[in-house]
Protein backbone atom coordinates (compact mmCIF):
# COMPACT_ATOMS: atom_id res chain seq x y z
CA UNK A 1 0.00 0.00 0.00
CA UNK A 2 1.48 3.00 -1.07
CA UNK A 3 0.50 4.92 1.83
CA UNK A 4 2.37 2.58 4.05
CA UNK A 5 5.62 3.49 2.24
CA UNK A 6 4.95 7.19 2.85
CA UNK A 7 3.53 7.12 6.39
CA UNK A 8 5.12 3.78 7.66
CA UNK A 9 2.84 2.34 10.10
CA UNK A 10 -0.67 3.14 9.76
CA UNK A 11 -1.83 2.39 13.13
CA UNK A 12 -3.16 5.12 15.05
CA UNK A 13 -3.05 7.56 11.90
CA UNK A 14 -5.57 9.69 10.73
CA UNK A 15 -6.73 9.04 6.94
CA UNK A 16 -8.94 11.65 5.38
CA UNK A 17 -10.82 9.88 1.96
CA UNK A 18 -12.70 12.04 -0.30
CA UNK A 19 -15.46 10.60 -2.19
CA UNK A 20 -17.24 7.56 -1.56
CA UNK A 21 -19.34 6.60 -4.49
CA UNK A 22 -18.41 3.81 -7.39
CA UNK A 23 -18.42 6.95 -9.62
CA UNK A 24 -19.42 10.69 -9.37
CA UNK A 25 -22.77 11.90 -9.50
CA UNK A 26 -24.66 9.05 -7.87
CA UNK A 27 -25.07 7.60 -4.40
CA UNK A 28 -24.41 4.37 -5.18
CA UNK A 29 -22.04 2.43 -2.72
CA UNK A 30 -22.08 -1.14 -4.04
CA UNK A 31 -18.38 -2.17 -5.32
CA UNK A 32 -16.88 1.47 -4.58
CA UNK A 33 -13.20 1.12 -4.44
CA UNK A 34 -13.60 3.59 -1.45
CA UNK A 35 -15.52 0.75 0.79
CA UNK A 36 -12.33 -1.34 0.10
CA UNK A 37 -9.72 1.31 0.49
CA UNK A 38 -11.95 2.45 4.04
CA UNK A 39 -11.66 -1.27 5.49
CA UNK A 40 -8.18 -1.83 4.73
CA UNK A 41 -7.18 1.65 6.36
CA UNK A 42 -9.45 0.15 9.12
CA UNK A 43 -7.70 -2.88 9.25
CA UNK A 44 -4.39 -1.36 9.49
CA UNK A 45 -5.10 0.43 12.45
CA UNK A 46 -5.94 3.97 10.85
CA UNK A 47 -8.26 6.27 11.97
CA UNK A 48 -10.90 7.23 8.79
CA UNK A 49 -12.61 10.61 8.38
CA UNK A 50 -14.58 10.32 4.82
CA UNK A 51 -16.78 12.83 2.54
CA UNK A 52 -18.98 12.54 -0.36
CA UNK A 53 -21.34 15.39 -2.13
CA UNK A 54 -23.93 12.64 -2.99
CA UNK A 55 -23.61 9.19 -1.43
CA UNK A 56 -23.16 9.88 2.32
CA UNK A 57 -26.81 8.64 3.79
CA UNK A 58 -25.56 5.03 1.92
CA UNK A 59 -22.32 5.41 3.65
CA UNK A 60 -23.73 5.89 7.04
CA UNK A 61 -25.92 2.83 6.77
CA UNK A 62 -22.75 0.71 6.40
CA UNK A 63 -19.51 2.45 7.58
CA UNK A 64 -18.60 2.09 10.96
CA UNK A 65 -15.98 3.69 12.99
CA UNK A 66 -15.81 6.02 9.87
CA UNK A 67 -16.16 9.85 10.86
CA UNK A 68 -18.63 11.42 8.09
CA UNK A 69 -17.82 14.81 7.36
CA UNK A 70 -19.60 18.06 6.12
CA UNK A 71 -16.94 18.84 3.69
CA UNK A 72 -13.39 18.31 1.77
CA UNK A 73 -11.84 20.11 4.75
CA UNK A 74 -13.47 18.74 7.48
CA UNK A 75 -11.90 15.60 6.25
CA UNK A 76 -8.44 17.02 5.75
CA UNK A 77 -8.14 18.42 9.56
CA UNK A 78 -5.76 17.26 11.56
CA UNK A 79 -5.33 14.32 8.55
CA UNK A 80 -2.21 12.19 7.81
CA UNK A 81 -3.12 11.96 4.48
CA UNK A 82 -5.39 12.03 1.79
CA UNK A 83 -6.89 9.68 -0.76
CA UNK A 84 -9.44 10.43 -3.46
CA UNK A 85 -11.51 8.08 -4.45
CA UNK A 86 -14.09 9.11 -6.90
CA UNK A 87 -13.38 12.12 -8.73
CA UNK A 88 -16.35 14.63 -8.29
CA UNK A 89 -16.32 17.79 -10.25
CA UNK A 90 -15.91 19.90 -6.53
CA UNK A 91 -12.89 18.11 -6.35
CA UNK A 92 -11.47 19.28 -9.25
CA UNK A 93 -11.29 23.24 -7.35
CA UNK A 94 -10.25 22.05 -3.91
CA UNK A 95 -7.83 25.00 -2.18
CA UNK A 96 -4.38 22.73 -2.11
CA UNK A 97 -3.15 25.87 0.27
CA UNK A 98 -6.05 25.90 2.96
CA UNK A 99 -5.23 21.45 2.44
CA UNK A 100 -2.15 22.30 3.64
CA UNK A 101 -2.36 24.79 6.69
CA UNK A 102 -4.93 22.18 8.00
CA UNK A 103 -3.19 18.60 7.55
CA UNK A 104 -1.01 17.24 9.78
CA UNK A 105 0.81 15.82 7.33
CA UNK A 106 0.84 17.16 3.48
CA UNK A 107 0.50 13.36 1.31
CA UNK A 108 -2.20 12.89 -0.52
CA UNK A 109 -2.97 9.85 -2.55
CA UNK A 110 -4.44 10.67 -5.68
CA UNK A 111 -6.45 7.45 -6.97
CA UNK A 112 -8.04 8.70 -9.72
CA UNK A 113 -5.13 11.09 -11.39
CA UNK A 114 -7.49 14.12 -11.14
CA UNK A 115 -4.73 16.54 -10.26
CA UNK A 116 -2.13 17.82 -11.79
CA UNK A 117 1.65 15.92 -10.06
CA UNK A 118 3.94 18.71 -10.77
CA UNK A 119 1.32 21.28 -9.45
CA UNK A 120 0.45 19.22 -6.37
CA UNK A 121 4.12 18.91 -5.49
CA UNK A 122 5.44 22.08 -6.10
CA UNK A 123 3.13 23.40 -3.52
CA UNK A 124 5.09 21.14 -1.01
CA UNK A 125 2.68 18.02 -0.76
CA UNK A 126 3.92 14.73 -1.14
CA UNK A 127 1.96 13.12 -3.72
CA UNK A 128 1.00 9.41 -4.83
CA UNK A 129 -0.55 9.07 -8.49
CA UNK A 130 -1.93 5.81 -9.49
CA UNK A 131 -0.37 4.20 -12.99
CA UNK A 132 1.52 7.31 -14.15
CA UNK A 133 5.02 5.06 -13.92
CA UNK A 134 7.06 7.59 -11.54
CA UNK A 135 8.11 5.14 -8.95
CA UNK A 136 5.35 6.54 -6.27
CA UNK A 137 6.16 9.17 -3.80
CA UNK A 138 7.48 12.08 -4.62
CA UNK A 139 7.91 14.47 -1.79
CA UNK A 140 8.07 18.03 -2.83
CA UNK A 141 9.34 19.78 0.12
Amino acid sequence: MKLRKALGNLNETTIGVLGISFKPNTDDIRDAAAVEIIHLLQNEGAHVRAYDPQAMENAAKIMHKVILCEDPYEVAQGADALVLATEWNEFKQIDFYRLKEIMKRPVILDGRNLWDPETVRGLGFTYMGIGRGNGGIHNGE
